[in-house]
């Protein structure tokens, strides 16, 4: 019986070490900056409560997902996280990004231009091609705006895992799409420290008369 159940559980074992190893990586790499690190704290939340109305509401848990979960979480990298050599990893930024698993940089860059051009096009074309009727007023625009942003969320996760199949390995591409969706409640333990550290930090900086 113990025989029976032992390639599973070490399969089990194997999978998770990865886990471990994809989140460490992405956390020693890309979040030095405490101000990164709160916005991080943010999208967690925002993802969360998304999560929780999902199968309710789609089309706003799709707006908050990528209108402030995952703006908050891309602008810390793109404009807060260092870029240099990275001293405390011993690594170059071009290394790091060449063995990213999932969306670094210019990937991000990619799905990030197709997140802003998809209400263009809404806007263009109220039909998007002939998926919808046209809408009338705001509230169908963002309710449309939202399912298109959910595929788009859904596609690029999807699109990543397959493509990992096939230029990694299985493995790869199914612990890294575990990690992508658990990524906003580790973030939330990570990270939740991280915004009154940055406001004891900014207190710290003013004037000791403007305390």
């Amino acid at each position: 019986m113990t025989q029976k159940f032992a390639a599973p559980r070490a399969k089990l074992s194997e999978l998770r070490g990865q886990l471990h190893e994809q989140r460490w990586d992405d956390h020693r790499y890309y979040h030095h900056s405490v101000i990164n690190q709160s916005l991080h704290f943010v999208s967690a939340v925002t993802f969360i409560v998304a999560y929780l109305i999902v199968w309710r509401e789609p089309a706003i848990a799709a707006l908050l997902g990528w209108g402030v979960a995952m703006t908050s979480r891309q602008a810390g990298h793109f404009f807060f996280e260092p870029r240099g050599y990275d001293e405390v990893n011993d690594c170059t930024h071009e290394h790091k990004e060449e063995i990213k698993v999932g969306y670094n940089l210019v990937r991000k860059v990619i799905l990030m231009a197709l997140w802003a051009a998809i209400p263009l096009v809404l806007l263009l074309d109220p039909t998007f091609f002939g998926i919808f009727v046209p809408h009338v007023g705001v509230l169908e625009f963002l309710d449309h705006l939202g399912k298109l942003w959910l595929v788009l969320g859904v596609g690029g996760l999807v699109f990543r895992t397959v493509q990992l199949f096939f230029i990694r390995d299985v493995d790869t591409g199914l612990v890294w799409a575990t990690k992508i969706l658990t990524d906003p409640f580790n973030d939330f333990r990570l990270y939740r420290q991280a915004p009154a550290e940055l406001t004891r930090r900014a207190l710290a900086r003013l004037p000791a008369r403007a305390r």
